[in-house]
C-alpha cells in the first residue's frame, strides 16, 4: 500500500523537504498544505526586490509549478490544518475534511508578532510577513508621502531602504537605545544609523509607540512621550513568533519552538519537524536555539526528510544570514550572543565596507561582514571547521584574509 507523507506549511522548509524526500527514496504520496493561495516563494524579496516592484509573484517562487508536477508533489493551498490526531494518524482541515498520513512534517514557520494599540485597525497600517501583506503596502506607497516603520530591526531597516528608494519620506521608530539591539553590538547600530541618515531617513531610539491616529485612514503616530509622526503609510516589524500551536494541542514537545533532535524528529516517531518552528541542538555552538533563516529551514528540513525515511542525517550546520540594505550587502556568520570582544576589519565610522569579528575569551563566534565576501567566507571556514585564526592580525588589512589562518 502507498504510504502518505502529509508536509504542514507551503514555507521554505516545506519546498526544500518535498524534493530531499524524493532524494532519499520517498516513493509514496507527498502532500503539502498551505494556508496561503501560493507555492513556496522567497520570503528575504518581500522587503526588498518584491517591495519595490522590481520582482513579481512568480519570479520569487522556490520552483516553479512544473517542478513539483515531475516529483509527483501536491499541494492543498487555501486551507489551514485545524487539529492533529496523532492516535488515528489524520490532519483536520479547517474545512472539516480529514486526511490520512503515514509520516507527518511540521514546516509551520512563524508570524509577525502583532501589536495592540489605539487606532491599530486604521487603513494605511501594516504587517510585512507574506506576499499579501506586501501587495498591500505597494498599493499605498506614493513618492513624498510619508511611512513611518515601527521597530528598527533587519525587516525594519531594509523596508526603511526599499520605500527610501521609491521616494517616501520614511522615519524608523525603535523603542531600544539602539537598532538592531538584539542582534548585534553597538558599532555595527551605530554604522546603519549613520548609513540610514546619510539616505535620508529619520531614526528615532528610545521612543515607545503609544497610538495611532487618523480619520479614516491612519495620519499620524502618537508615541509615549508625546510627539507625534504624520504618517501615510505604517508598517509595523517588531519580531516574529513561530506556529507551535498544532504542535501543542497534539501533545508534542513545546520550548521556544517544537522540540526535535539533531535528525529532526519530534517525540512521536511519525512526525518531524523544519525551519523557524524547531527547537532545535547545535553541535558547533552548544546550545539548543531556534534559527530564523532560510538556511536553517533548508537544511535541516534534509535532515528530516531522511529521518522521515528511516536515515540519520546529523543537522549541524553554522547559522548564516543576509540583509541587503541601499548598496550594502550584509553576510553574518555564526551567533554573536555572548561576545566579550569586537574587532573591526576596514572603515566603519565613514566607509561602507568592513567586517566586525565577535570574540569570545580570544576565539572567534561570529562575523558580521558589510560589503566584504572573503572575510565572511573565513569566517565560515574558521566557524565551520578547526582552523585557527590570527587574531593579532584580524584588524590589519594589509594581511589578505587567507592569511589570516594559522597553519
Amino acid at each position: 500500500m502507498t504510504q502518505t507523507c502529509i508536509v504542514i506549511g507551503a514555507s521554505h522548509a516545506a519546498a526544500q523537504l518535498t524534493v530531499s524526500l524524493r532524494q532519499e527514496g520517498w516513493d509514496g504520496q507527498i502532500l503539502v498544505i498551505g494556508d496561503e493561495a501560493y507555492l513556496p516563494y522567497h520570503h528575504p524579496p518581500l522587503s526588498k526586490a518584491f517591495l519595490s516592484g522590481d520582482q513579481s509573484a512568480q519570479d520569487i517562487l522556490i520552483r516553479k509549478p512544473n517542478f513539483y508536477e515531475q516529483k509527483d508533489v501536491e499541494f492543498k493551498l487555501g486551507a489551514r490544518v485545524e487539529d492533529i490526531d496523532r492516535l488515528a494518524k489524520t490532519v483536520t482541515l479547517d474545512s472539516g475534511e480529514k486526511l490520512n498520513y503515514d509520516k507527518l512534517a511540521l514546516c509551520t514557520g512563524s508570524r509577525v508578532r502583532k501589536v495592540e494599540l489605539p487606532g491599530i485597525d486604521l487603513p494605511g497600517i501594516h504587517y510585512l510577513r507574506d506576499l499579501k501583506d506586501v501587495a498591500g503596502i505597494r498599493e499605498e506607497i506614493q513618492p513624498g508621502k510619508h511611512a513611518v516603520i515601527v521597530g528598527g530591526g533587519y525587516i525594519g531597516l531594509e523596508t526603511a531602504a526599499s520605500l527610501k528608494k521609491l521616494g517616501m519620506q520614511v522615519t524608523v521608530l525603535e523603542m531600544a537605545p539602539r537598532v538592531l539591539a538584539r542582534v548585534t553590538a553597538p558599532e555595527l547600530s551605530e554604522f546603519y544609523t549613520r548609513v540610514h541618515t546619510e539616505e535620508g531617513v529619520a531614526i528615532k531610539t528610545g521612543i515607545a509607540v503609544a497610538a495611532f491616529e487618523g480619520d479614516g485612514r491612519v495620519q499620524q503616530v502618537v508615541c509615549a512621550d508625546g510627539s507625534n509622526f504624520p504618517a501615510d503609510l505604517v508598517v509595523i516589524g517588531v519580531g516574529i513568533v513561530p506556529n507551535v500551536e498544532l504542535a501543542m494541542t497534539s501533545g508534542l514537545t513545546v520550548d521556544n519552538g517544537v522540540v526535535v533532535d539533531e535528525f529532526g524528529r519530534t517525540d512521536d516517531p511519525d512526525i518531524v519537524a523544519a525551519g523557524d518552528v524547531t527547537n532545535h541542538y547545535n553541535g558547533i555552538y552548544d546550545i539548543r536555539l531556534r534559527l530564523e533563516s532560510v538556511p536553517n529551514a533548508s537544511d535541516q528540513a534534509k535532515s528530516a526528510a531522511a529521518a522521515i525515511c528511516g536515515k540519520e542525517k546529523v543537522y549541524c550546520t553554522l547559522p548564516w544570514f543576509w540583509s541587503d540594505q541601499y548598496d550594502l550587502k550584509l553576510q553574518i556568520a555564526g551567533l554573536s550572543q555572548g561576545y566579550d570582544q569586537v574587532v573591526v576589519r576596514g572603515d566603519i565610522q565613514s566607509g561602507r565596507s568592513f567586517s566586525a569579528f565577535y570574540l569570545r575569551e580570544g576565539k572567534l563566534i561570529a562575523a558580521d561582514c558589510v560589503n566584504r565576501p572573503a572575510e565572511f567566507m573565513l569566517a565560515k571556514k574558521v566557524l565551520s571547521t578547526d582552523a585557527k585564526l590570527d587574531i593579532t592580525k584580524l584588524a590589519d588589512e594589509s594581511v589578505p584574509p587567507k592569511e589570516l589562518i594559522l597553519s
